[in-house]
C-alpha cells in the first residue's frame, strides 16, 4: 500500500480540499443524472381514443411500422414512450 505525506498543508487545508471536491463530483452527478420513469403501457382501446383513430388504423399503423405493439398472452399493448416517439413535427 502507498503512502502519502502532506507538507505545508494544514487540516483546514485538507478538508477544504476534499469537500471541494466532492461538491464538483455532485454537481457532475446532478447534470448528467436522469430520474427513471416506469414504462407505461396503454391497451388498443385507449390508444384507440388517445389518437381518435379505430383498430383498424391502430392494425395498419403496426404493420408499416408506425406505431409498434407488444403484447402478452394474447393482448396487445402500445408502450406510450413509441407513441410518444411516433408523433412528429409536420
Amino acid at each position: 500500500m502507498k503512502q502519502v505525506q502532506f507538507i505545508s498543508v494544514t487540516p483546514e487545508q485538507l478538508q477544504t480540499a476534499i469537500i471541494d471536491g466532492v461538491k464538483t463530483q455532485l454537481e457532475s452527478l446532478k447534470l448528467h443524472f436522469q430520474l427513471k420513469q416506469p414504462k407505461t403501457y396503454l391497451s388498443r382501446s385507449e390508444v384507440s381514443k388517445m389518437l381518435n383513430v379505430s383498430f383498424v388504423t391502430l392494425n395498419k399503423w403496426n404493420k408499416t411500422g408506425k406505431l409498434k405493439a407488444v403484447g402478452i398472452g394474447g393482448r396487445v399493448l402500445y408502450r406510450q414512450e413509441d407513441i410518444d416517439n411516433s408523433i412528429v413535427e409536420l
